[in-house]
């Protein structure tokens, strides 16, 4: 087993715990996601809204696939199936 297994096999139970914070709170980490982009966005006066609007989708899509939402189908992600029409 090389150091590498070691550490994953350490970090797998907080990555559990993450996980698990992550599925119960997803709501409120997004609207202080939202929240946080707006305030820098108004401090920088939108000279950089491009990039905080493609940071903050990139954080809001890694707490997704941190919270196994792509897993259980309630996610846009790929493999979600198109909505009925």
């Amino acid at each position: 087993m090389g150091l590498f297994d070691n550490f994953k096999a350490k970090l797998s139970p907080a990555r559990d715990k993450v996980s698990g914070l992550a599925q119960q709170h997803g709501d409120k980490i997004q609207h202080g996601l939202d929240k946080a982009a707006k305030a820098v966005d108004e401090r920088t006066k939108g000279k950089y809204s491009d990039r905080i609007q493609t940071g903050t989708g990139k954080a809001k899509d890694a707490m997704d696939r941190l919270a196994h939402k792509d897993d259980t189908g309630s996610g846009d992600g790929p493999g979600t199936p198109p909505p009925a029409s």
